[in-house]
């Protein structure tokens, strides 16, 4: 482990190697986030020909059955990227998996996106 300014962080995760998007959400890799509390998304995008592109999160306790972030009663909550940037999405987590998709909208020519997590205790 890794101690930096008082937090107790872990290691960074690959989630989504850099690849085009597809109109399709894509899984990434599973994230184990036992004894941590925060999740630290790093996203790279180029949006390329897209309109856009979603990034949705998905937890668990059993890396089983997984339950979608939600805006509100009514909402399902997905994060969306309008321009090429680097972002950083701060989650907080108590289940013990993370599942992380991507897709875009539009025209996927010339996409790119990467998804590193850092996971850590706050």
């Amino acid at each position: 482990m890794v101690f930096i300014d008082g937090y107790n962080l872990k290691k960074v995760f690959p989630v989504r190697a850099e690849a085009e998007l597809t109109t399709s959400y894509v899984a990434g890799n599973i994230i184990d986030v036992s004894d941590a509390n925060q999740l630290i998304l790093y996203v790279k995008f180029t949006k390329g020909l897209l309109t856009s592109a979603e990034i949705k999160i998905e937890f668990s306790a059993d890396n089983t059955t997984f339950y979608q972030e939600r805006n509100s009663i009514d909402a399902l909550k997905t994060h969306s990227f309008n321009a090429d940037g680097n972002y950083r999405l701060v989650i907080p987590v108590m289940e013990k998996y993370v599942k992380v998709s991507a897709k875009g909208t539009g025209t996927v020519t010339d996409s790119k996106m990467q998804i590193d997590a850092l996971v850590g205790t706050a």
